[in-house]
């Protein structure tokens, strides 16, 4: 009998508890409170609903992926001098850059393994070869991604899965965000997730409002008491009142009055917190309004990330020696039209460039005769295509600076010598 006592009263108590849970969720209708309750974990296509995260992830991976990848060869002369070829003709750099063999194009398929990189495990592409040619590239989305990993600490190793279909990790280019397995990443989404999700919630909370077609929260008061009747037809309306827009209008009794209940503190500060929630969702993605420290941070890692990808499996292991992969990070500043010109002056007025890489960057043809660097306030020219060095002061041609500088001291102290006499 005592037994039985016992266990209807841990029945009524798991009861009492069920129903207070029920009830406090029910009355927690305030997105922010929400979002600090539910454990249930954000997903990749809620958090670009929200306009803050969808800009800052289409901003960021629209930049990188209009940018050109190329290939390059770099070999070390027998004197020492370093020299690097771009090449043009191989099979790589017209998938990265045009028709990828895959529904998506270049740009797409960049764009999408980016968006990847920072929201999920990790941007993934696959790569169909026959041989050791290069045959295409396919995008995966990152929910298809599973995998299987060893133990070991130190000698890492596994397999991708797809489909249940297992996949060597070299098949892929794997663009990882805070990886520690080399296999797979982790996106800002599982990292801060609760900033994102208390964001989302605001969303909803916003979206909840609306539907009830802004109706503000009160409570009934009535001058006598209502019948059985009355309360069933003022319930029914107070229900199609706060539950949808398609009712906004309710006519209530003689002697029953609506008393609007007060804002909540997160009603009151719902607009300051929504623009603390994006300050630091753009500080978590890194974008700043000073654009140079917003290329520094939030673009030139992922663009490293992807250069490191592509020349760890798009490359063959002999090729990895001599050979590499670049983003052509000039495209950047093209939207600057100004500021691309003045680092063009810069750049040719120390020797760096020629007059005629700057017309091959501005996608123009080259002009013979303009393939010369200028040395020491324009007292040394040096002939790029003839590899020879021309000094104006003495309309002199020589083979080595040094020689050139020679001639250029002696040209001085003559000009000197006859400006005394």
């Amino acid at each position: 009998m005592r037994l039985l006592e016992k266990l209807n009263i841990f029945k009524k108590r798991e009861e009492s508890t069920t129903e207070t849970t029920e009830n406090v969720s029910n009355y927690i209708s305030d997105g922010l409170l929400r979002a600090l309750i539910n454990d249930t974990p954000i997903t990749k296509e809620q958090a670009l609903s929200l306009p803050i995260v969808s800009s800052a992830v289409d901003l960021i991976s629209n930049i990188i992926a209009m940018l050109p990848i190329y290939l390059y060869k770099e070999e070390v002369t027998d004197e020492g001098k370093r020299q690097i070829e771009q090449i043009n003709n191989d099979n790589r750099v017209f998938l990265l850059n045009n028709e990828t063999g895959d529904t998506l194009d270049s740009f797409q398929l960049k764009k999408a393994m980016i968006q990847d990189y920072l929201l999920d495990k990790g941007g993934y592409a696959f790569i169909k070869k026959q041989g050791t040619k290069y045959i295409s590239i396919h995008y995966v989305d990152a929910r298809y991604i599973g995998y299987k990993k060893n133990t070991d600490p130190i000698f890492k190793d596994g397999q991708y899965l797809i489909m249940g279909r297992p996949y060597e990790l070299y098949d892929f280019i794997a663009l990882l965000r805070n990886t520690k397995d080399g296999i797979t990443g982790i996106g800002v989404i599982e990292e801060v997730s609760k900033a994102i999700e208390t964001a989302y919630q605001n969303i909803l909370f916003e979206l909840n409002i609306v539907k009830k077609g802004g109706v503000k929260k009160g409570f009934l008061t009535a001058e006598k008491k209502l019948g059985e009747a009355e309360m069933e037809t003022l319930r029914n309306s107070w229900k199609r009142l706060y539950s949808d827009n398609s009712e906004n209008v309710m006519v209530l009794n003689n002697g029953t009055k609506f008393q609007e209940a007060s804002s909540t503190g997160v009603e009151l500060q719902l607009n300051e917190r929504k623009k603390t929630l994006n300050e630091e969702i753009n500080t978590i993605f890194h974008i700043h309004d000073d654009y140079s420290l917003f290329i520094k941070e939030a673009i030139m890692p992922i663009i490293k990330a992807f250069e490191t990808a592509l020349n760890r499996n798009f490359l063959l292991e002999e090729e990895k020696e001599h050979l590499y992969f670049a983003f052509d990070t000039r495209e950047i500043t093209k939207g600057d039209i100004k500021a691309r010109y003045e680092a063009y002056k810069l750049a040719h007025d120390t020797g760096f460039i020629t007059n005629n890489e700057i017309r091959y960057f501005e996608d123009m043809d080259q002009i013979d005769g303009l393939d010369t660097i200028s040395f020491n306030l324009a007292q040394v020219i040096y002939d790029t295509k003839t590899k020879q060095y021309y000094v104006p002061n003495t309309g002199s041609v020589f083979s080595t600076l040094d020689d050139a500088i020679k001639n250029t001291k002696g040209g001085e102290e003559s000009n000197e010598n006859t400006n005394q006499e």
